[in-house]
């Protein structure tokens, strides 16, 4: 009996451990997934939108929620520039 629950006890923290190490990384596909909802009416841009937003989002680790604007969510991707002095983060 006492194994069974070390047993439940190891197999419960194990996938404790994994959500949470899944949930704190910013890997590149977290980044594509909220890019390409930030960048989908991006028309003719689309391509640029979606390479300037996955680097903000790797420099930032995160993404201002919907479309446009927003950009108080992220202060970090609000703040990030271009050579131009413009905002680089769509």
């Amino acid at each position: 009996m006492k194994m069974l629950v070390v047993v439940q006890f190891f197999i419960i923290s194990l996938l404790l451990t994994s959500s949470f190490f899944v949930l704190s990384s910013a890997d590149s596909s977290a980044c594509g997934g909220k890019c390409d909802v930030r960048c989908s009416k991006a028309d003719r841009q689309h391509e640029e939108c979606l390479k300037d937003c996955n680097i903000c989002c790797q420099k930032c680790n995160c993404v201002p929620s919907g479309t446009y604007g927003h950009k108080d969510e992220c202060p970090c991707y609000r703040d990030l520039k271009n050579s131009k002095g413009e905002s680089k983060c769509p």
